[in-house]
């Protein structure tokens, strides 16, 4: 079956009227292939950044993403804080005044999220990374995931760790999901000061249940000036445990992505002394890993990378149905009304290309796909399996 690249039909195998008669079958090896290198072949996305909620447990100092806050006050009480509300950690967090409203965004079903990603299979898309917020706050998580399996996508969840459970641990393993935990430092103050929340114990209490995952996992690190010491030993932390470890650079002030926090913020030349020491002692991994690191130097130096792949290669879908080229750029459609093949029209190339002129921003997910493509050899020697 050859893949439509047109218009997203927003129904998959199975459902009739938006309700489903049964799990979908996995597609075959050949369709799968055939809708990855048809969108490889026309530059259209094969992998979308999934923002499942937007609820979350920490406070990071680099996040600009907002809480998905949207209860009433008055049902808790007069002046009750947000630690008291929703078990969450803030400093100099004001009270609530009783009566009040917190509004948040729109939070797709799961069937609304099974429809469309259903069209984005037919659309060619292979790859999602889902992430929140803290994914893990979402109750039908597993649920959701299980779906995406079902239509035929590889799913890399993104998540802090903290949420962690045997139960959860299995559910994954056997979706064979990939799991990247998120990790700045092995120290618990430095830890409370990066993530706004003292929860250091719990991450590595989710590492422990990982320690048989079947599964590629990965420990994603992002240096700033307050971690730039230990960075060698939190890629030593995630070796031992069999993890592969991402290192990647804080960025502040990259479109909508990412905040300036004065205790983060380094010196560019002092951040890249941290990559090039990795590189020197030869503890990443061989292939992509030490080739994303290669790029943080060059970038850090004020040396300029190949465009980046938001909008051809990848997109971002926020917890609405929102489409933008990535997290750091604004939404151009929604895919509950619209079909892929209508958004990626608006989108602004121009823009696209000054954003991926003047950063290089630590997602990741913004270049995996044409770094892959740039540089085979380095993503031939990456040993991973999925």
């Amino acid at each position: 079956m050859l893949i439509h690249i047109e218009r997203s039909q927003h129904r998959t195998t199975g459902q009739i009227d938006g309700h489903s008669s049964g799990k979908s079958a996995r597609p075959s090896l050949h369709r799968s292939l055939w809708g990855g290198l048809t969108n490889l072949v026309l530059r259209r996305p094969l992998l979308a950044v999934f923002q499942a909620n937007l609820h979350c447990n920490s406070s990071c100092g680099y996040c600009d993403l907002p809480l998905n806050l949207t209860f009433p006050v008055a049902r808790y009480g007069v002046g009750l804080s947000f630690r008291e509300v929703f078990g969450i950690e803030f400093c100099d967090t004001p009270q609530l005044a009783a009566g009040s409203f917190i509004v948040g965004r729109y939070e797709m079903s799961r069937q609304e999220i099974r429809n469309i990603f259903a069209g984005l299979y037919e659309d060619g898309l292979r790859f999602v990374f889902v992430q929140g917020g803290e994914p893990l706050l979402r109750r039908d998580l597993p649920d959701i995931l299980q779906n995406l399996v079902e239509i035929g996508f590889h799913l890399t969840l993104i998540t802090n760790g903290t949420k962690l459970t045997p139960h959860l641990v299995r559910q994954f393993d056997d979706l064979s999901v990939s799991l990247s935990i998120s990790l700045d430092t092995l120290d618990r103050n430095k830890y409370e000061c990066i993530r706004g929340a003292d929860q250091l114990d719990e991450v590595l209490a989710g590492i422990d249940l990982l320690q048989r995952y079947r599964r590629p996992k990965f420990l994603t690190c992002i240096v700033s000036e307050l971690n730039r010491d230990e960075v060698n030993d939190v890629v030593g932390f995630a070796l031992k445990r069999d993890f592969f470890p991402v290192v990647g650079a804080y960025h502040w002030d990259v479109g909508l992505y990412g905040k300036q926090d004065a205790t983060l913020m380094y010196d560019r030349q002092q951040a890249r002394l941290v990559f090039e020491r990795l590189l020197k002692e030869d503890v990443l991994p061989p292939g992509y890993l030490r080739q994303y690191a290669k790029d943080n130097v060059i970038w850090l130096e004020g040396g300029s990378l190949k465009p980046c792949d938001a909008g051809r290669y990848s997109i971002a879908i926020d917890v609405s149905g929102n489409v933008a080229p990535c997290l750091s750029l604004p939404t151009v459609g929604n895919l509950l009304e619209s079909s892929l093949s209508e958004i990626l029209a608006q989108l602004d190339r121009q823009e696209i290309q000054r954003c991926s002129d003047r950063s290089f921003c630590n997602r990741v997910d913004g270049r995996v796909i044409g770094s892959v493509l740039r540089h085979p050899i380095a993503a031939w020697k990456t040993p991973v399996t999925w």
